[in-house]
């Protein structure tokens, strides 16, 4: 497994989530990150992304409200997900791009319901 997600699971609307994404690739420092989402009955969409040098980028509906950051000694990615709402429902993906090389990790759910 090249990318492996975690932090998924059901919180209530408002409330927060922290996903991770860990890899053994060794370009990790050197790769542009990006988390996925994938709602049920939706096409998968780009929700936010961070760069070697550390330049994020979000979805409008998520800005003010999720952050990315990285970790490069850890090889590790991260995403803080405050006020969820019932929109954030989805699998979430982490995406590593490298040149021409990308690799998908396998997901993990979010489930936002009271």
């Amino acid at each position: 497994v090249q990318l492996q997600a975690f932090g998924g699971g059901l919180v209530q609307p408002g409330g927060s989530l922290r996903l991770s994404c860990a890899t053994p690739i060794k370009v990790f420092r050197l790769a542009l990150m990006r988390w996925y989402r994938q709602a049920p009955g939706k096409e998968r969409e780009l929700v936010a992304s961070i760069t070697d040098g550390g330049t994020t980028n979000y979805l409008d509906s998520v800005k003010g409200r999720f952050s990315v950051s990285r970790d490069n000694a850890g090889k590790t990615v991260y995403m803080q997900m405050n006020s969820l709402t019932s929109d954030d429902t989805a699998v979430y993906y982490c995406n590593l791009r490298f040149g021409s090389t990308e690799y998908w990790g396998q997901g993990t759910l979010v489930t936002v319901s009271s």
